[in-house]
């Protein structure tokens, strides 16, 4: 049965579910809750780890070495119980390891090691993913964190992305889940992006390369969410349609092409890791205001 840990210091708290490894809550201590909390009504995630795919695969399957396996969009991290391996006051360690039920659908031996800690008004999420097995292993890894939109205090004010590197890379869209890498033009503008909930009426919005190790998401009159990625080199935005969230989602891997190939090592951006190696991916948001 899912449990929930909770870390903490003098700026902020984080709790974090054993199922999924997903983080339930982000508040600071004056009392702002910053993560989406899950309401069903709109959508019940609130930060799922996406391992090991990213979105969707044609037919809700992936072929591994030759052979076709069942795989949901997302993949099956989100909806497993992990153990919690390592804790503190202000850090937790969640892991995954591979069983009779995961081989059946991810046929390798492996371990998913997800770390939430606290620093100051920094809080890090990093994922760790353990090759145990004797060939190569191809996955997708992702992050998938909602935030509230409006930012507390902040209602009615603009809401916008501002890119570190003030970049204004092309936006791709999907079809029925899967990629069409038709490439349409940048929506930011010298690395700014005014959010409009408009913006997401055909889905998320996905920025395959360019948009660079940082963002801040911020509105007059709310906190300052600032973004630092670790080998995280796509961005998508997404929101369902009406929800008060933003979900701000580095990954390294996407679904699938339309039309495209069907293997997970075929897939855009998908990593294959050397037998006996480790790939570590992660994200830090630093509060501010």
């Amino acid at each position: 049965m899912a449990c929930n840990y909770r870390i903490a210091n003098e700026f902020l708290s984080v709790d974090v579910s054993s199922l999924g490894a997903e983080m339930q809550a982000l508040d600071t201590s004056d009392g702002r809750s910053l993560l989406w909390n899950g309401d069903a009504a709109f959508w019940s995630g609130r930060s799922p780890i996406l391992f090991p795919i990213v979105g969707k695969a044609p037919d809700d399957a992936v072929e591994i070495e030759g052979k076709s396996y069942p795989m949901n969009q997302h993949g099956f991290a989100r909806r497993a119980e992990f153990a919690l391996a390592a804790s503190s006051d202000t850090m937790c360690r969640y892991e995954l390891a591979a069983s009779e039920a995961t081989k059946a659908v991810y046929p390798f031996d492996f371990v998913l090691a997800v770390e939430h800690s606290l620093e100051g008004r920094t809080l890090t999420v990093a994922a760790e993913v353990s090759n145990r097995d004797q060939r190569p292993m191809p996955f997708g890894l992702g992050f998938h964190s909602a935030f509230v939109w409006p930012l507390p205090g902040a209602q009615g004010s603009d809401h916008v992305i501002t890119l570190d590197n003030a970049a204004e890379p092309a936006l791709i869209r999907l079809s029925g889940g899967l990629l069409s890498f038709a490439k349409h033009p940048s929506p930011f503008r010298q690395g700014r992006l005014v959010l409009d909930h408009r913006m997401f009426d055909e889905d998320a919005m996905v920025f395959p390369e360019g948009a660079g190790e940082g963002l801040r998401y911020s509105a007059e009159g709310g906190p300052t969410l600032h973004f630092s990625f670790e080998n995280l080199p796509n961005l998508a935005l997404w929101q369902k349609p009406g929800a008060p969230f933003i979900c701000i989602e580095p990954w390294h891997g996407m679904a699938a092409e339309n039309g495209g190939s069907k293997a997970l090592a075929e897939r855009p951006y998908s990593q294959t890791l050397d037998a006996g190696k480790t790939a570590r991916f992660a994200f830090s948001v630093e509060i501010s205001g």
